[in-house]
């Protein structure tokens, strides 16, 4: 009879958990999310939506920056490079801050409506500053130097746009992922294949971008292609808002950093007490108090923030009584040790950030010099952005080989359900950068050669290969590091580091600049950074769930 219960209180368990997501969200009204009407894809592809937008609006600015500020505000090649960079550097550093203020503060939602505002007041300030007279880059057609007025309108914009991605960047991703429940099997597989369709949504973004937009601005006008992105970012903001009832919201948590000082803290004050003879005897909430969230189970890495988790007091009033900054739960020393543990990992990859950034400058930089045409002199004649299309085929066409082949046959055979670990995936794209470098520097020196030795420029497509390998590349680093950052840590961090190379390398023109030479020292960096990755991935120790809240899962999967 005791038997009978407990199989239908487990029968029960079941139900509700098919049914309703428990896993601390909410849904537009607040209340348990019905699974049915809610979450997973039915959700994530408004999301990817507004991303769409965003990747279109920022890489059709991006890729042509240099162009825009060597042709339109007649800046020379090192100081476009060096104000190009300095808008890179405070685009890929505002997520740092706009993931804090989503987890801590507004909520991810909330972050993004926020963000897309600010994005939108940059695109109408791009727009007007190419419509009003009195911002106009000239007061006719052909002009040496554009009005200081145009000047500041655009540089004012671009960093509105700036803002704008570090509030997109870790909030709408993370916001797409928590539409999958992480407790449920089923959800859990889509998840997997979210951050592959997310990207693939994201380089059809940015191939629109220097495909239709590139033309536009180029052949065209700057102002009509503001016109249209302002356009578009409208639209992708409706269809967002129109999603709202079927999204899973979280609450923010307050600032993640309390909880971490808190455990330094903690743990330094009772630095003299001894270790317990079992981990089980260090402090955590039980399951039935635990609010969100889930129950971390002990690792033994960093094992001196252990002792914030010693237990001094073991009677309940104790406990209760007990300060945060004096006890920690289990839980939050598992969390700051994954942090911590994070650190080798995002600083190792900062030398890939660094070769993948010269796709939109230095590699859209050098087409703009070679011969764009298709066929011949009275051909079709290539915008030079749009080369960096090459780099968007690619990356979709690898998520979809990816996802649909590769990641079945790797199943099948590592047991793993992402096919291999996340660490392996950066590690490989990581050694298709280092190609993608090597080829950059063998094409920059027979183009410099050919220019001296036959005085004629080199087709633009000697630039396919490196385009190419550095799609395959970020296919396998950059997914694997969005995965990685959702994975591991409640929010995203990537950021770019400075520029560092010989000043005599860089001339006013790419023809009196070796750049080649530039590239060989990126190839270096990036192979020596590989091998450090590879040591610091080999020790890394991943986030481990206590087995007892997956219990559910093999529920899932026996049924």
């Amino acid at each position: 009879m005791e038997h009978k219960k407990i199989g239908s209180e487990n029968q029960d368990s079941y139900d509700d958990q098919q049914k309703w997501v428990l896993d601390s969200s909410f849904d537009s009204k607040g209340h348990v999310p019905l699974r049915a009407r809610t979450g997973a894809w039915r959700a994530a592809f408004f999301i990817i939506a507004i991303e769409f937008s965003e990747r279109l609006s920022y890489y059709g600015l991006a890729t042509n920056l240099v162009v825009y500020l060597t042709t339109i505000l007649h800046q020379d090649l090192k100081t476009a490079i060096r104000n190009a960079n300095y808008w890179a550097g405070v685009t890929t550093l505002m997520p740092l801050l706009g993931g804090f203020v989503a987890d801590a503060y507004l909520g991810r939602y909330t972050t993004v409506l926020v963000a897309t505002t600010i994005y939108l007041m940059g695109l109408v300030l791009l727009t007007l500053s190419w419509f009003i007279p009195g911002l106009k880059p000239c007061h006719q057609e052909v002009c040496l130097e554009p009005r200081k007025a145009h000047e500041i309108a655009f540089f004012i914009a671009i960093y509105l746009i700036s803002i704008g991605t570090g509030g997109h960047k870790p909030s709408l991703e993370s916001f797409g992922a928590d539409q999958f429940d992480e407790g449920h099997a089923e959800e859990r597989k889509m998840k997997m294949s979210y951050f592959n369709w997310w990207s693939a949504g994201l380089c059809a973004g940015i191939l629109t971008a220097v495909i239709v937009i590139v033309f536009i601005e180029d052949r065209v006008g700057w102002g009509v292609a503001s016109i249209i992105l302002t356009a578009v970012m409208t639209i992708s903001l409706l269809i967002f808002l129109v999603g709202k009832p079927f999204y899973r919201y979280r609450k923010p948590l307050g600032s993640p950093l309390t909880p971490m000082l808190q455990v330094f803290v903690a743990a330094f004050a009772k630095r003299k007490l001894p270790y317990p003879s079992d981990p089980s005897l260090l402090h955590e909430v039980s399951k039935a108090e635990l609010n969100n969230g889930r129950l971390l189970s002990h690792t033994t890495h960093v094992k001196f923030l252990d002792k914030a988790a010693i237990i001094e007091d073991n009677t309940p009033q104790a406990l209760q009584k007990q300060s945060p900054w004096r006890l920690a739960t289990l839980t939050k020393v598992e969390e700051t040790k994954l942090i911590i543990n994070m650190i080798p990992i995002w600083l190792s990859v900062l030398v890939f950030g660094i070769c993948a950034a010269q796709a939109s400058t230095f590699f859209i930089k050098q087409a703009t010099v070679m011969d764009r045409h298709v066929s011949g002199k009275n051909s079709f004649t290539i915008p030079p952005a749009s080369i960096y299309c090459l780099t968007a085929i690619t990356l979709i066409m690898y998520v979809t080989v990816y996802d649909k082949l590769l990641v079945p046959f790797l199943r099948r055979n590592t047991q793993n359900q992402r096919g291999i670990n996340i660490l392996q995936r950066v590690g490989i794209g990581m050694f298709f950068a280092v190609i993608t470098m090597i080829i950059a520097a063998l094409v920059e020196k027979k183009r410099l050669d050919l220019l001296t030795e036959q005085n004629r420029p080199m087709s633009v497509f000697w630039l396919a290969p490196q385009f190419i390998v550095l799609g395959v590349a970020e296919g396998f680093t950059l997914v694997g590091l969005q995965e990685y950052f959702y994975d591991q840590v409640p929010d995203s961090m990537r950021s770019l580091a400075e520029d560092f190379s010989d000043k005599r390398w860089f001339g006013k023109t790419l023809n009196s600049s070796r750049l080649d030479w530039f590239y060989w020292l990126l190839a270096g960096l990036a192979a020596a950074n590989m091998c450090v990755f590879m040591i610091v991935a080999k020790r890394f120790p991943y986030k481990s769930v206590q087995s007892s809240q997956v219990l559910a899962d093999s529920s899932v999967s026996d049924a």
